[in-house]
């Protein structure tokens, strides 16, 4: 998997505590950042709907020529899935 380099500056304490902590448990201070963002993220994405989701990814709304509530009016979905 291709990966992608950041650049983030901490104050020395959270440096030194995170140099610590990578000594005791035999890791790099990248697999440390990395698990603790991988864990911060996860808790952060729980109870986000898809809706949530598509709509920050631009994906709501992104049908051209079809009416804005789409997605969301039920008097669109009257018929769908049913066969003919």
């Amino acid at each position: 998997m291709p990966t992608q380099r950041f650049t983030v500056r901490v104050p020395s304490s959270l440096s030194q505590r995170l140099r610590v902590c990578a000594q005791l448990r035999g890791q790099s201070e990248s697999e440390v950042i990395r698990e603790a963002l991988e864990q911060h993220l996860k808790k952060k994405l729980k109870g986000v709907s898809a809706y949530d989701v598509f709509k920050a990814a631009g994906l709501i709304g992104c049908a051209k020529g079809a009416p804005k509530d789409l997605s969301t009016n039920k008097k669109y979905f009257k018929g769908f899935g049913e066969s003919k």
